[in-house]
């Protein structure tokens, strides 16, 4: 699986040069890590699907529609895992994909979930995760006005996909990203 990763980070180098999308890419590595954990599944290739998942977005921002398929298309032929390239391929709601794995209900449903929480931390006085806690999170995800890009219906759905509690995924995305806030900044 080091040989796997070592291949996604150079995909990352070569593909990504926006660095708060590379920070996304690194939280969603971490939260799809400790999903793994929990559902005692594999943490290394849950972990690599995480990191990867966007690998095309930079070329596929302007015509979403494309998204997520380069991406599983971009995966498949350097050779990465079928899981790996299946979950990437759905985890863009736009298309209407039915995930049916579990790695593929985590991705589909949880990765918005970091990008939520980076936002209730800019929102703190430090701009620290050490400031970010469950409730405030929670608190700020009734807010329709606060972080609108985030989609709330895609993250609720991990309650009927994976059996979690939105305030259960906020607690362990939130110390996920703890567990790498220098890599992230925050």
């Amino acid at each position: 699986m080091e040989e796997l990763r070592n291949k996604a980070l150079k995909l990352l180098e070569k593909y990504i040069k926006n660095e708060n999308l590379k920070k996304h890419l690194f939280a969603v590595e971490a939260l799809m890590g400790e999903l793994a954990k929990k559902f005692g599944e594999n943490e290394e290739l849950w972990k690599i699907a995480g990191l990867v998942h966007d690998i095309d977005w930079e070329l596929t921002k302007e015509t979403p529609e494309k998204h997520s398929l380069l991406g599983a298309e971009i995966l498949q032929k350097e050779g990465f895992p079928e899981e790996i390239v299946n979950a990437v391929k759905i985890h863009n709601h736009i298309h209407g994909f039915e995930p049916k794995t579990l790695l593929e209900k985590a991705l589909y449903s949880c990765e918005e979930m970091t990008g939520f929480i980076v936002a209730v931390a800019l929102v703190m006085p430090n701009k620290s995760l050490d400031e970010v806690t469950v409730e405030r999170i929670m608190s700020k995800f009734k807010e329709p006005s606060f972080a609108r890009g985030v989609n709330r219906e895609i993250i609720k759905k991990c309650e009927e996909l994976l059996g979690i509690k939105v305030e259960e995924l906020a607690e362990i995305c939130l110390n996920a990203m703890k567990k790498i806030r220098d890599k992230l900044g925050l």
